[in-house]
């Protein structure tokens, strides 16, 4: 009916005279400037497009041709090798060995036969479903696993994987594992030091990589070189002071001394008296760095360097060394220490058992409390805190060794009579075995001191004189007296064919900022051998011993005599004494504390 009608109406219109253009049908009810406005929007977006298309493909190509780039060209960095770690004597401690990182293309990979993916799943050792679950994913590419051997790299790349992909890195391996770890450190995957030298000489060591711009598949495939490759500069070895057969001697001796008393760990430094090289830094329990999965807290520290502990008598040299620098005393001086009981207002110091009057030196090798309080009791409190500084106590060590603490001593205008008394023998103070060990320097250096060296010293360096050459050539006999004399403490610390001295220190431990309840112990013990010409100086330190005994002179001067024995002979030392066969009473008695 509607083109009926519309038929109608053009015929009634054609019969009229009317044209068919203007046919009331096709009559606009729209204004004309509407149509205008639409063509002129279209022209103006056809005219920005074309613009647009000619400031892209004609001015400005860079963005295109950038993000074109990025589909097919990559940038790969080329690793440095890291330097070497070597001892004083040139031997490898650390090295780095090429390995392979694995990659992936996960849409490839996936698509591989499900027996190949079961076999790489072996080879990365991981399961099948965790190797699905890892190309579950989103991203283009994706890491595996990272310093996979050379050996499975090669059976990896005979799978023939589509979208696998290798890339060359290094890993670090350390030949002498636990028994150099304390002083080496380790590194991470991504081959940066987290540890020890590793950490401390990381800019030296780590060298810069180089670049290369290639162009890849879609597979990740290197398909043609582009542009410039710019070449790896290797890092720089790293000679240390330490020396691989004493390190070894001190490791195994504090080992079988933690194991034989088992105790909770141990710690044990060599120095050398003449340079300041430290010779051997060893800690137990130690761990295997090249295989750290199951690496613990405590086998991660580092105790010679980061722990601190109260040094007790080992601390009498220093404050007996002052009295006699000053002139108050001689080693003749005759002291009164009673019945063994000394009190000073509410406190009271007691030695082992009475000893009546006696000398200085009998105040150092029967290691005497009260008589060691008596002298410091006589010195302004200013002198001993100058004393204990000069020697280390205190400050932050610049030896370049992470992780090394200051230690605690407190300022002198704080401390009470019965203060200054229980730190002349070492209690109320913490220090660092190591710090422990280098305040002995002036004792065997005729009383200059200098710095410690991690690093091999090819100069003499200068020292600070802390001491007359005369108080030290005195305490030097005292010292001998403790280990060679008839009421010495450390009798155990004798060694066949050379004379040796030190002192022997047993504290109480402190946990949480108060002594522990039950009672725990740490026995310590400093020396240096031969005492004719010192050159080395030995700490060991024993953290709580919970079997055959607790004082330093009975778990911590056998270690040094062990070491001692095996360090002299390993560097030709020469003997000193023609005393070679030793008989070392089963008790020696115990000591102060």
């Amino acid at each position: 009916m509607i083109r009926g009608g519309s038929a109608g109406s053009s015929r009634v219109a054609a019969s009229k005279g009317v044209a068919f253009s203007k046919s009331p049908v096709l009559a606009v009810r729209l204004p004309v400037w509407r149509s205008r406005v639409v063509l002129f929007v279209m022209f103006a977006a056809f005219a920005a497009l074309g613009a647009r298309a000619l400031w892209l493909q004609g001015v400005s190509t860079q963005f295109l041709q950038k993000q074109g780039e990025s589909r097919y060209a990559f940038t790969l960095d080329l690793p440095a090798t890291r330097g070497k770690i070597m001892d004083r004597n040139g031997q490898v401690l650390a090295s780095s060995v090429p390995v392979k990182a694995v990659w992936a293309v996960p849409d490839n990979v996936l698509e591989a036969p499900p027996e190949k993916l079961r076999a790489l799943a072996g080879l990365l050792e991981i399961s099948e479903a965790e190797l699905r679950k890892k190309l579950d994913s989103d991203r283009n590419l994706i890491y595996l696993k990272r310093q996979v051997e050379q050996e499975v790299a090669d059976k990896i790349a005979k799978l023939d994987i589509d979208g696998i992909v290798m890339r060359r890195e290094y890993k670090r391996f350390y030949p002498q594992g636990e028994v150099m770890t304390h002083v080496v450190g380790f590194t991470n995957v991504e081959d940066v030091g987290q540890e020890s030298m590793e950490l401390a000489q990381q800019k030296n060591l780590v060298g810069i990589p180089g670049s290369r711009r290639v162009i890849k598949d879609r597979l990740g495939h290197i398909v043609e070189d582009i542009g410039t490759t710019r070449a790896p500069h290797d890092g720089k070895d790293l000679t240390l002071s330490v020396d691989s057969k004493i390190q070894y001697i001190a490791y195994t001796q504090l080992k079988d001394a933690v194991e034989k008393f088992k105790a909770k760990a141990g710690g044990a430094v060599v120095l050398d008296v003449h340079t300041g090289e430290v010779l051997a830094l060893a800690n137990y329990p130690s761990y295997d760095p090249n295989n750290r999965r199951a690496l613990t807290g405590a086998q991660l520290r580092n105790r010679v360097m980061t722990d601190s502990f109260e040094p007790g008598s080992t601390l009498k040299p220093i404050t007996v060394a002052l009295a006699l620098d000053s002139g108050r005393v001689k080693p003749s001086t005759l002291i009164d220490t009673g019945p063994g009981r000394y009190t000073i207002l509410d406190r009271t110091i007691t030695d082992t058992k009475g000893h009546g009057v006696i000398n200085v030196a009998q105040i150092i090798e029967m290691s005497s409390n009260i008589g060691t309080s008596k002298m410091a009791l006589s010195m302004p409190s200013q002198e001993m805190w100058e004393m204990f500084t000069k020697v280390g106590f205190g400050q932050q060590p610049k030896w370049g060794f992470p992780g090394a603490v200051a230690g605690r001593v407190r300022p002198y205008k704080s401390w009470r009579p019965v203060e200054q008394a229980t730190m002349s023998y070492g209690n109320g103070i913490s220090v660092s075995l190591i710090q422990l060990a280098r305040s002995y320097m002036m004792f065997a250096r005729d009383g200059d001191t200098i710095p410690l060296s991690f690093e091999k010293v090819n100069d003499l360096p200068a020292g600070q004189q802390i001491i007359k050459p005369q108080t030290a050539r005195q305490m030097r006999e005292m010292l001998e007296s403790v280990v060679s004399g008839d009421h010495g403490t450390a009798k155990k610390a004798q060694i066949p064919g050379y004379r040796a001295g030190g002192k022997t220190g047993t504290a109480y431990k402190v946990e949480n900022g108060r002594y522990a309840i039950p009672r725990k112990y740490i026995g310590s013990f400093v020396g240096m051998v031969p005492m004719s010409s010192p050159r080395f100086i030995i700490a060991v330190m024993i953290d709580e011993p919970t079997q055959g005994g607790h004082y330093g002179g009975q778990v911590a001067a056998p270690t040094f005599a062990a070491v001692a024995a095996n360090a002299l002979r390993a560097m030709n030392v020469p003997p000193d004494s023609s005393v070679t066969e030793i008989v070392i009473p089963t008790d020696t008695g115990p000591e102060a504390m």
